[in-house]
């Protein structure tokens, strides 16, 4: 049974599973890594949702204001032995729930191209792709979606 846990980037499980996000995506953005890095800092995230499976830390995400009508997700990551599972859908659908409790009306993320998988789960779970937005503007390996909420 899978279970979550809202808490903050202070979380420890947190920590122990973005690191592993980290190494992966050093691995597969190769030199661009420090490039994404410099925006995923996770420093002071208000909103981090941990998943558990029967008390197995399993999954992360985050969501962080964007603006006053939108969160952004980020730091979404799944072990690798429970992928496949479903485990993501269900943190990107807690953490919709909670950015909806907080009155915002949108979710917005990027990814990179170089992730299908992840690419798969937003666009599985109706987020639609947009125009790359931000610091995200005219880079290749980036991917821009957006769900709206209400």
């Amino acid at each position: 049974m899978i279970s979550f846990k809202r808490t903050t980037s202070d979380d420890t499980d947190f920590v122990t599973l973005v690191r592993l996000l980290d190494a992966e995506l050093n691995v597969i953005d190769g030199a661009e890594h420090a490039f994404y890095a410099q925006f995923n800092k996770i420093d002071k995230i208000k909103h981090v949702v941990v998943a558990y499976e029967d008390n197995t830390l399993v999954a992360c995400g985050a969501i962080k204001t964007f603006d006053e009508n939108t969160m952004e997700v980020k730091r979404m990551y799944t072990s690798e032995g429970y992928r496949g599972n479903g485990i993501a859908s269900k943190v990107l659908i807690e953490l919709e729930i909670w950015a909806r409790e907080l009155n915002y009306e949108k979710c917005v993320l990027e990814t990179g191209v170089r992730q299908p998988d992840a690419i798969r789960l937003y666009e599985k779970n109706g987020y639609r792709s947009i125009p790359n937005y931000g610091q995200y503007i005219n880079v290749e390996n980036s991917r821009c979606f957006e769900k709206r909420l209400i």
